[in-house]
């Protein structure tokens, strides 16, 4: 085992490594003793390697995400190895066979999805800086959300701009590292080298047009080489992080610097738009004017106060919709109701397209169809301004969808697909069979035995059970001739006579 141990920590030097053992995440020397320190849990001994004792610490598979914010916050990467087949596969390959492992993702700063490792009102970016003779651009993306941008960068404009978005994690080049290590540090973002072949531009957009299933990418925008270069970066990491089960991300956008304030890092800090000077979101300008009911919401209006629209028609079209609802004060009462039954329908898409999502991220997307439905029909026959027109458009189209969401799914789901319980009686008719026979099997085998006596015309044969066969059908030996005849060998078959 610990054999197969260090051959995986090999490939993940940087990370600690999360190595599935039964119930358990256990880690090894150096990681044990570093993850003990940072998670305030024991540190034990297993084995000896080298002559010297093994370090050891764990911690169980069902409250691990709970630590693994913890290392996150406290600047530590982690592999996660997972058992790849179950021991008894193993154990037909011989008695000390090591089962299959192997690490299934890579958990860094800015590639987080779980709910409990997010803020549900703040964006979780990852970030990406790259520079090609003299130019530079900096892409950003929200993997639980999808969100996929990008902008021309210069150097100077670097530090506004990770003021701005606040990522958790930037990727550079080898050849910047050095050179951008103290701003992005100072920014509170963790910095991360990627090798050369991950910012390069002409393999890039072959990754990017594979990656979105196109040929081309004009059709998302005029996008230079250095953009090219620093959005293929991200997907080249995302890759790489999730072992190549890839995020559903949206079509990138380029922003237009031009279109937004530009505020640098320390007027950005002394206005207080989102931080307090004391450091917390207390007493900023965010926590005043928030008073959004949904995480998307919430996102929404934070990047809309730290990148302040410039232009005029974008600024009007909001004045025009916010206008709109102050004269509408009963719509907007009953859709700010229909709205905080909106669950985090983002969120809940990123998990289920990297397969880590549940029985529950299933009725996100259900529930919130509902409530898209319901606040279209709120909105029939009201003279929208044209940002809303848009907006309550787009809320329509998924009836199909919905329908087979509402047939399919209970109210209350499970939390993990293993609990059970998750499809809607009525659905499945070969899964209703199979829930009758674990719920109802004594009623069922009684009337099986109703309908074999109705039709042998034996009043005392019996279906019997025991470990060695089974469920079986017994009658007295004196009816075996007509048990064994051809009126009944098609139906039934003799296993033995006592």
């Amino acid at each position: 085992m610990m054999v197969q141990y260090l051959g995986i920590k090999r490939r993940y030097p940087d990370a600690l490594l999360f190595y599935r053992m039964g119930d358990f995440y256990e880690m090894f020397f150096d990681d044990a003793v570093a993850a003990a320190e940072a998670l305030d849990i024991a540190l034990t001994k297993r084995g000896k390697h080298l002559g010297k004792d093994i370090s050891m610490c764990g911690v169980p598979v069902h409250s691990a995400e709970g630590y693994l914010l913890s290392l996150i916050k406290k600047g530590f990467r982690v592999a996660v190895c997972e058992q790849l087949e179950d021991p008894a596969e193993a154990k037909k390959r011989g008695a000390k066979s090591i089962v299959n492992r192997d690490v299934v993702r890579l958990v860094t700063p800015g590639t987080l999805t779980e709910e409990a490792l997010l803020d549900a009102r703040k964006h979780n970016f990852l970030a990406a800086y790259a520079s090609i003779r003299g130019e530079a651009a900096f892409a950003w993306v929200d993997v639980s959300t999808g969100e996929f941008r990008v902008q021309s960068c210069s150097r100077v404009k670097l530090s506004p701009q990770l003021a701005r978005l606040a990522p958790r994690e930037v990727l550079v080049s080898p050849s910047n590292e050095e050179e951008l290590r103290e701003v992005v540090e100072e920014s509170g973002a963790a910095l991360t080298a990627l090798s050369r072949a991950s910012f390069d531009s002409a393999g890039g957009l072959n990754k990017l047009q594979t990656f979105f299933g196109v040929s081309s990418l004009d059709g998302f925008g005029q996008f230079s080489a250095v953009e090219i270069s620093a959005l293929a970066a991200i997907v080249d990491y995302l890759a790489l992080t999730q072992m190549g089960n890839l995020p559903l991300l949206r079509s990138p956008v380029k922003e237009l610097a031009e279109r937004f304030m530009q505020i640098d890092a320390a007027t950005r800090r002394n206005l207080e738009l989102t931080h307090a000077l004391s450091g917390g979101r207390d007493g900023s300008l965010l926590s005043v004017v928030d008073r959004t009911v949904t995480g998307a919401g919430a996102r929404l209006l934070e990047r809309r106060l730290t990148s302040p629209s410039t232009h005029l028609v974008t600024i009007n079209n909001r004045l025009e919709a916010i206008a709109f609802y102050l004269k509408n004060h009963d719509l907007a009462g009953e859709v700010r109701s229909m709205l905080r039954a909106v669950p985090d329908m983002d969120r809940a898409l990123s998990r289920l397209a990297l397969d880590r999502g549940g029985p529950r991220d299933l009725a996100a997307i259900r529930n919130g169809l509902i409530q898209a439905r319901a606040i279209f029909d709120r909105h029939d026959g009201a003279e929208l301004p044209v940002v809303l027109i848009s907006a309550i458009k787009n809320l329509t189209g998924f009836g199909d969808i919905l329908s087979m969401f509402i047939r399919s799914l209970v109210e209350e789901p499970p939390i993990a697909v293993r609990d059970g319980g998750l499809i809607a009686p009525g659905y499945d008719k070969a899964l209703d069979e199979m829930r009758g026979l674990r719920d109802e099997g004594r009623s069922i085998i009684a009337a099986m035995q109703r309908e074999f006596v109705d039709t042998t015309g034996i009043s005392v044969l019996k279906i019997k059970h025991n470990n060695v066969l089974g469920y079986f059908i017994e009658t007295p030996s004196s009816h075996a001739d007509r048990m064994l005849s051809p009126e009944f060998s098609d139906i039934f078959i003799h296993r033995q006579t006592t």
